[in-house]
């Protein structure tokens, strides 16, 4: 135990103060004051006795209580001395100042009371200070992106915009303030349209002569317990651009390799074809007419297949009846039908989908998959039609399941890289989309969603 802790010193003051409440409670009964009253006595000409224990005891209180306040106001005055500072430093805490510390010495609990109140108080300047800084590293990030940042609150008023913001929206003058709808009100629909829902959006429009092209995120959010929303608008028109001449490229590349294939054989043959009818040799010549017809008729598909996904037109949706549409599909491939087949028709373009399961199938069979492997299953997922074709091949590699959707992406020798992208842009186009997964048990599944009406649903 502490020689200088609160709870020794108040054991003495204790001991104290029973202790002066004895040497008086004496000195009222027994000496001095017993002998002050009997010299009167003795002296005076009138008699003076001696208090009894009540009137004892009522001295004893008439001393000692303005002395035990006494006594208690040197013992409390440094407490309450440290009460108000600490008052005062929680004030200050509360109001964001962290500066305040105490100047105390003492060596019992109130100085270690005080010491860890200042060691926090440094501790929460030293936080105040690296948050201060990680916020102005923050803002300078934010402001000198080339991303426009706008954040708006419950009201849709500009709580927070960027450099790039102010000079999007306001030729360079803050927003802070500024109602965002009204900001707009004057600017191109189709920026009004996207910033209308809820959803990301990619839109261009006409600026400065030139289009651009803006990509829009949303998210809505609390801050300090009220709604906001934050919209990022990025140009993307560099980026496609880039985009586009890879894509270029890619056909590029994709239609001179495969012109040289069939271009090279052609010419060759055409010489042997002249040299043979030179000889005389017309035996000959009907192989080789065939084989220069057979590479044009393959080159003729090829650049068909292009020209079919380049102007792929808008799908016409009808309600299409299972039994037939199966029949017919058949007819051009071969699959194991799993499951049941939705008592309510489709609603989709029966030609374009068609063409997709066809080129799903065959790709189904190409992956090395046994021809019972390769299934095709109908079903109905809330307002969506799901349709998957499922085989058991190898499956796919991540690398190329992040790639396989992409125009003019193969991994097969002779292949055009068309066949999925050709499926991705009619899903697309019918408000659905398509998903590659690997099975787990093995092979490859391939999932179209198609949106329904309600009334189909």
């Amino acid at each position: 135990m502490r020689l200088r802790s609160l709870e020794t010193r108040l054991a003495l003051l204790l001991a104290l103060a029973a202790l002066m409440g004895a040497l008086v409670y004496i000195g009222v009964m027994q000496w001095p004051l017993p002998a002050i009253l009997g010299w009167l006595h003795n002296e005076l000409t009138h008699s003076v006795r001696a208090p009894n224990r009540t009137e004892a005891i009522i001295i004893c209180v008439a001393i000692l209580a303005p002395l035990s306040w006494w006594f208690a106001h040197i013992v409390m005055e440094p407490v309450k001395r440290l009460l108000r500072a600490l008052e005062g430093a929680v004030a200050s805490y509360r109001d964001g100042d962290f500066s305040i510390s105490i100047a105390l010495n003492r060596r019992d609990e109130l100085g270690d009371l005080v010491r860890v109140h200042n060691e926090l108080g440094q501790t929460l300047r030293e936080q105040r200070q690296n948050l201060a800084q990680r916020e102005l590293l923050l803002d300078t990030v934010v402001q000198n992106t080339p991303v426009a940042l706008v954040l708006t609150d419950a009201n849709g008023r500009v709580a927070y915009a960027n450099i790039a913001a102010r000079h999007l929206f306001n030729e360079g003058r803050s927003l802070n303030g500024l109602h965002f709808a009204q900001l707009i009100a004057n600017m191109p629909a189709a920026l009004r349209k996207a910033t209308e829902g809820s959803e990301d959006a990619l839109f261009s429009v006409e600026m400065d002569g030139s289009e651009e092209t803006f990509h829009l995120s949303q998210r809505a959010f609390r801050l300090q317990g009220r709604p906001h929303r934050l919209q990022l608008f990025r140009r993307m028109t560099r980026e496609l651009s880039r985009q586009e001449v890879a894509a270029w490229k890619r056909v590029i590349r994709v239609v001179s390799h495969e012109l040289n294939n069939s271009l090279a054989p052609i010419s060759s043959l055409a010489h042997s074809g002249a040299e043979l009818a030179r000889r005389g040799d017309v035996q000959r010549l009907p192989g080789v007419f065939a084989t220069i017809g057979e590479r044009a008729r393959h080159l003729h598909g090829f650049i068909d297949g292009y020209a079919r996904f380049a102007k792929l037109p808008a799908p016409r949706l009808v309600a299409v009846a299972w039994k037939p549409f199966l029949d017919a599909l058949s007819l051009h491939c071969s699959f194991q039908l799993t499951g049941s087949v939705p008592s309510q028709p489709g609603w989709f373009d029966p030609v374009q989908i068609e063409q997709v399961l066809i080129n799903l199938v065959k790709n189904a069979h190409e992956s090395g998959s046994a021809p019972e492997g390769v299934t095709l299953l109908l079903s109905m997922v809330g307002h969506e039609l799901r349709i998957e074709v499922g085989d058991r091949g190898p499956g796919m590699s991540e690398a190329v399941l992040a790639q396989a959707l992409l125009p003019f992406y193969s991994t097969k020798r002779s292949g055009t890289g068309l066949g999925l992208a050709l499926a991705r842009e009619i899903s697309e186009a019918h408000g659905g989309r398509i998903a590659l997964a690997n099975r787990e048990d093995g092979g490859l599944r391939v999932t179209l969603l198609l949106p329904q009406p309600t009334a189909a649903a």
